[in-house]
């Protein structure tokens, strides 16, 4: 059975600090449509991750530390933030390499 989350949630990433790659993982408690975001230190949009509708329960998301256009971004804070609904949070990540 699957066993739907109660309450939205977005989970620190793993690993953190990472490199090459990181997987951020949340939680719905119903389906709808999903944005989940990377931004850098000075809050511009490093790349989407998704943006689509996505069913209630858990899902993970693998981010290579590659922006848009695919270019390795820089060692640094990053932040992701996810939207959901009336949801909203946002957690920091860090790339060391």
């Amino acid at each position: 059975a699957v066993v739907v989350p109660q309450t939205y949630a977005l989970h620190a990433n793993m690993p953190n600090p990472f490199n090459p790659s990181t997987s951020i993982s949340f939680a719905l408690p119903e389906a709808g449509v999903v944005e989940l975001v990377v931004y850098d230190a000075l809050g511009q949009t490093v790349r989407t991750l998704v943006s689509s509708s996505l069913s209630a329960g858990r899902h993970a998301i693998e981010w290579n530390g590659r922006d848009g256009r695919g270019v390795q971004v820089s060692s640094g804070v990053y932040f992701y933030r996810l939207e959901a609904g009336a949801f909203s949070e946002v957690r920091r990540m860090m790339l060391i390499k």
